[in-house]
């Protein structure tokens, strides 16, 4: 075995190769290499990445016992497992080595024994390789995230909140306060299925989180063991891993949030002391209420109570006394209307009870004097005996007005009278009870001032093609926007205009405007899609309103082909000549023309043939209970049919429900709109609904 310091031959290696090859490929491969023989542990052999890790020069390595080589500490820590090599085994340890400069390195050593054979032909150990990797990324990466997960674990173990780790929602580990939350010690929860744990109905959205990798919050409901349903906020973490990501999920109890939510919600529509339904909740009650009452032509209430001399048993008994007969008057009044009635506190001693549904005045009187009789029996309050009698006020949809405040404020003034004739009684509603005339004198200088001052504002809502979704137009919707009272209805208004002489103005600021917002909306790129503006009969009859439209469309610059005219079928039955002629003119010009509220007027459909029209716009009042009522059904296919056979498109109004959306879709109706597709919007929110489109 050569010992020379320069060029080296390892034992039983002789010079294959060349020592200058192998001085290269030692000192080229990223590892510390070196060689020492055996017996004495001397080294024979090194490249320059081990010579710099033992402080010296190759040349002066060479030669030196590993104990020279290493020191005498490090000697002493790795004796062990030069032992256990000088035997023959392949061995590998890792030990931290300091630099000069202080810094720390983790080694990963290997001792790999070499054998020769001798002349017998028997192996016999001649030395031993030593090879050192420098491990120090990988080992730092390792403790970090062996800390991280300390960290973690201890966190889980100190928060009050429910902490799972799942990978593809199967359950990996869990807190303890996760076992507290769900009621499952965690060996019954490792293993399965997340969603075994969570509501039906949060199934489809907990899939649709984990599927794609969501960091937001969100809420859903969990099952506890015992069965109890317990509301919670979510929010999950991709968290990278070497054998693959996994995710954690930090759940929050939010049953306490969730019923101070609830009991904020109720007292912000109910009254704290009688816990009825306040003010707010009866106006929002009272708008449902009438609206269904008109789909439905049927009459509604309004009973206006208020107990007499209620001032008298504050004063004489205090408040707490007055408090506990509200709260009997209360009960007595829920225990004294039908289940779908509402009662409502408006304020002091003063209910209000809405009938939904009454088949005539009668019936309302009849209900009137049941309240009268139960409201008169006797209360006793703190053992004190105590009779009073309400006034009542009973105003009635259609007959006394269509409006919630107009209903309510004239059920109000019927009270007042009862109260002006003998108090203990009932009034019905009359002309004259609220200075009508005083009141229409003010509706009309206001809605003139409007008309003057431009205070209207247009909603918007979107037609869709039944068998795609695909937006085809809007309808153009006119709101008065009242100094006091906000966004008023056409309803309130329209028929106010019409005996004053005031719907010419306001049809011609509808048309200008509805023109001009489609016509920016399509300057801005977005998509071109048609407006459909309503014209009242009166309108219809006495405006040129072929040359006005023309004006319009030529002032905002809009293509004749993205305006439609929607009018009534009472408007087609005057003077036929000048409809003829005037709806020609529209067809001209390029605009389309719909019949809107098809259904409900004249019985003759001579006009449908004799008129150049595009659309028929099927009532809501078909569609209410479809596709529930067959009647409805048969009438809306009716005119389906209809308007098919006379090569009009049809148009179905007031759709609601998925279900009349595919009866529709059956039955070959093209067009839709309603509230189950898009509330009619103001001109910020159509134009964001047209940019989600782009």
């Amino acid at each position: 075995m050569g010992t020379s310091p320069t060029h080296p031959s390892l034992p039983g290696l002789g010079q294959r190769g060349g020592t200058a090859l192998l001085r290269l490929l030692a000192d080229a491969v990223p590892v510390l290499l070196a060689y020492y023989e055996v017996p004495g542990l001397r080294c024979v052999f090194a490249n320059q990445r081990y010579a710099q890790y033992s402080g010296m020069a190759v040349d002066a390595l060479i030669g030196k016992t590993v104990r020279d080589a290493v020191g005498e500490r490090a000697w002493q820590q790795i004796l062990p497992y030069v032992e256990r090599a000088l035997q023959g085994e392949t061995v590998q340890y890792t030990r931290e080595h300091v630099q000069d400069d202080g810094e720390a390195r983790m080694m990963e050593i290997t001792l790999m024994p070499h054998f020769d054979r001798d002349g017998d032909g028997q192996p016999h150990m001649v030395g031993a390789f030593v090879l050192i990797n420098d491990i120090t990324h990988h080992w730092a990466a390792e403790r970090a995230v062996r800390q991280s997960e300390e960290r973690m674990r201890k966190f889980a173990e100190a928060t009050e909140e429910g902490i799972v780790f799942h990978r593809e929602g199967i359950i990996l580990d869990g807190n303890e306060a996760l076992q507290r939350l769900t009621g499952y010690p965690l060996d019954e929860l490792v293993g399965h299925p997340i969603i075994d744990f969570v509501e039906p109905a949060h199934h489809e959205a907990v899939r649709e989180y984990v599927q794609h990798g969501r960091e937001d919050p969100y809420e859903l409901a969990i099952r506890h063991k015992d069965g109890h349903t317990i509301q919670i906020e979510a929010v999950g973490k991709t968290m990278p891993q070497a054998g693959g990501a996994y995710r954690v999920v930090v759940a929050r109890d939010i049953t306490a949030r969730k019923q101070a939510q609830a009991r904020a919600d109720f007292l912000a529509g109910h009254d704290t002391l009688t816990q009825l339904p306040n003010r707010r909740s009866l106006m929002q009650q009272l708008a449902r209420t009438l609206a269904d009452a008109q789909h439905w032509r049927r009459r509604a209430a309004v009973l206006f109570i208020d107990l007499d001399h209620f001032k008298t048993v504050n004063e004489s008994l205090g408040h707490e006394a007055g408090d506990q007969l509200l709260c009997e008057m209360a009960r007595r009044l829920q225990g004294s209307v039908e289940a779908g009635d509402f009662v409502a506190r408006v304020g002091g001693d003063q209910f209000v009870a809405v009938l939904p549904d009454i088949r005539n005045r009668t019936a309302a009187a009849t209900l009137a004097d049941t309240l009268l009789e139960r409201v008169r029996a006797v209360y006793a309050i703190d053992g004190t005996p105590l009779s009073l009698s309400p006034s009542i006020g009973i105003s009635v949809f259609p007959e006394d007005g269509y409006a919630p405040d107009e209903l309510l404020r004239r059920a109000d003034a019927a009270m007042h009278r009862a109260k002006e004739s003998g108090r203990g009684t009932r009034q019905f509603y009359a002309p004259g009870m609220e200075g009508q005339p005083t009141e229409i004198l003010q509706l009309e200088h206001q809605l003139r001032e409007a008309v003057f001052q431009e205070a209207f504002v247009l909603h918007y809502q979107p037609q869709v093609e039944v068998s795609s979704g695909r937006l085809v137009g809007f309808e153009a919707l006119v709101r008065w926007q009242h100094p006091q009272r906000g966004l008023i209805g056409p309803d309130e208004f329209i028929p106010v205009a019409e005996s004053r002489g005031l719907i010419t103005p306001i049809g011609r600021w509808v048309l200008r405007e509805a023109c001009r917002q489609v016509k920016a909306w399509h300057d801005e790129g977005l998509p071109r899609v048609p407006v459909a503006v309503n014209l009242s009969p009166l309108e219809f009859r006495q405006r040129d309103v072929a040359a006005e439209i023309a004006a319009v469309l030529h002032a905002t610059g809009l293509e004749p082909r993205y305006l439609e005219i929607e009018i009534t079928e009472s408007a087609l039955m005057w003077h036929t000549d000048q409809t003829r002629e005037t709806l020609q003119a529209l067809q001209h010009l390029g605009v389309g023309v719909a019949v809107d509220d098809f259904g409900t007027g004249y019985s003759s459909l001579a006009y449908l043939k004799r008129y150049p029209l595009d659309k028929l716009k099927i009532d809501r009042s078909f569609l209410t209970e479809a596709p529930a009522n067959g009647d409805d059904v048969a009438i809306v296919t009716a005119i389906v049919q209809l308007a098919h056979s006379l090569q009009l498109q049809p148009v179905a109004e007031g759709v609601e429900t998925a279900e009349q959306i595919d009866l529709l879709r059956r039955l070959g109706c093209g067009l839709a709109q309603g509230f189950g597709i898009s509330q009619p919007m103001d001109a910020e929110r159509t134009r964001a609904w047209l940019q989600a489109l782009a």
